[in-house]
């Protein structure tokens, strides 16, 4: 058995789709997608996948890996069609396996249908046992499955109406792509928890989990898909159905504090921006002695800029990421655990030796990492590690398509601040308030999701069995 070595939170998986009109050739599709996948790679390395229509028919090809491992030219160059999604996965809803995942490619009463998923329904199990009552069979553990299954048991009905049955069906977080053999559908949760954008190249349309795919194909972001709207995009253009009003927006907080790239707007928020800003909000609330602030990269970064920004203190690069080193599995011992910290990051002596350092980074999630951390830091002769994070504590579990500990295991729901200090070996450890995470944001505070602080769950809590 093998465990991984971040106890950092892992988002489930980012979604691409492009329609085409008039493709130079038969696999422009395919290939587009391809590179916006490789764009949202962050998003989930376990796992990647393209699904192309032709008209006719819909083809597939999916395997366990990255997207460059899975999708090599010749698999390209049989993916032949103007329509096509993709998807990369990191597992919640569902475990890591090949069957599991996407885009999950399904034959109904209408032809075929395309599905790829991001985020997770808190209502799985209820669905799934009231579906098998009606003989639905399941391949999958997914909550994907799920949906394809509801679609199935609506589909006398236009694709419009059987989605907007199933979203009535369905509870939690999700970010649908859809494709038949003759159209792209895009869904988005009733609060919009769970980001998609739609954007254009060259007259044609795309749907993306991130404005930053959009940016690295070439195409113009247009806006995003709005909490409880239905997208359908067709040889005839674009056209939208706000299928449920919203009754709330409720925008997941982590996305731009962890997730998101930072070349992302969101909801109209630039995410590089408001890490920034909460850097900045750092350094109003707390007034730290120190010589030199560095971060741990990539995440981190924005905010201690902003931090050295509002402070006056440098701006260094105490600790360097290894750009080369993906998700890493390594075997339980301990002598593994910390060389695989090792691996992807090192403490940088000729920067920190002899300085008091203000180390920002964006969580804490079971403390063992930033342990390793600050004491990679000493090791190389910091004189002092004070530890500041662009986020309140973390101390709920997130039931929306985001991988995280059970309560127990996230160390902000066991401990105080004093005692996390202690646990990780820091001179001082200071996160930012609710107040203060807001102010930063600009934004209204009742636009997000931040369960994962509060406990606040705007959708509900999971079901399970």
């Amino acid at each position: 058995m093998f465990y991984e070595i971040d106890d950092k939170f892992r988002d489930e998986c980012g979604v691409f789709g492009i329609f085409m009109n008039n493709p130079t050739s038969t696999t422009d599709a395919a290939r587009t997608t391809f590179y916006g996948l490789y764009a949202l790679q962050h998003r989930g390395q376990e796992s990647a996948g393209i699904a192309v229509s032709n008209g006719h028919k819909i083809d597939l090809h999916k395997g366990m890996g990255l997207v460059s491992d899975v999708v090599k030219s010749h698999h390209i160059a049989e993916l032949e069609g103007n329509i096509a999604i993709g998807h990369v996965r990191y597992s919640t809803t569902g475990g890591s396996a090949l069957v599991n995942a996407q885009p999950l490619v399904f034959h109904y009463l209408k032809g075929m249908v395309a599905l790829a998923h991001n985020g997770n329904l808190i209502n799985t199990v209820e669905l799934k046992k009231r579906l098998e009552t009606y003989g639905s069979v399941f391949q999958t553990t997914t909550d994907t499955e799920v949906v394809a299954n509801l679609l199935a048991r609506y589909s006398q009905d236009t694709m419009e109406d059987a989605l907007a049955k199933c979203m009535i069906d369905i509870k939690g977080a999700f970010a649908l792509l859809i494709m038949t053999e003759d159209r792209l559908v895009g869904v988005r949760d009733q609060m919009g928890i769970r980001p998609l954008c739609i954007g254009r190249l060259n007259g044609d349309y795309i749907l993306a989990s991130e404005s930053a795919a959009m940016d690295t194909v070439g195409a113009e972001l247009i806006r995003d898909v709005n909490p409880g709207e239905i997208v359908v995009i067709d040889k005839n253009g674009m056209r939208s159905l706000q299928v449920i009003k919203s009754p709330r927006k409720a925008h997941c907080i982590f996305e731009y504090i962890y997730f998101a790239r930072p070349d992302s707007t969101i909801d109209g928020l630039n995410v590089n921006r408001v890490r920034r800003e909460l850097g900045k909000q750092l350094a109003r609330d707390y007034k730290i002695d120190a010589d030199i602030v560095i971060s741990v990269p990539d995440s981190g970064t924005a905010a201690a800029l902003g931090y050295a920004e509002e402070s006056g203190l440098p701006f260094e690069e105490g600790l360097m990421k290894n750009r080369y080193v993906g998700r890493t599995f390594i075997q339980p011992t301990q002598q593994m655990r910390e060389l695989g910290v090792r691996l992807k990051l090192n403490a940088v002596g000729e920067v920190v030796a002899g300085k008091r350092v203000i180390m920002i980074d964006d969580s804490i999630v079971r403390g063992t990492t930033s342990k390793k951390i600050v004491q990679m830091l000493r090791k190389v002769g910091a004189k002092e590690v004070h530890v500041v994070i662009a986020s309140p504590p973390t101390k709920f579990p997130c039931y929306y398509g985001i991988d995280t500990s059970r309560r127990e295991e996230l160390i902000a729901s066991t401990m105080d601040v004093e005692q996390i200090s202690q646990f990780i070996g820091a001179d001082s450890l200071h996160y930012i308030g609710m107040e203060g995470m807001f102010a930063a944001m600009k934004s209204d505070p009742g636009i997000f999701c931040a369960a994962c602080f509060c406990g606040d769950y705007p959708a509900g809590e999971e079901s399970v069995e």
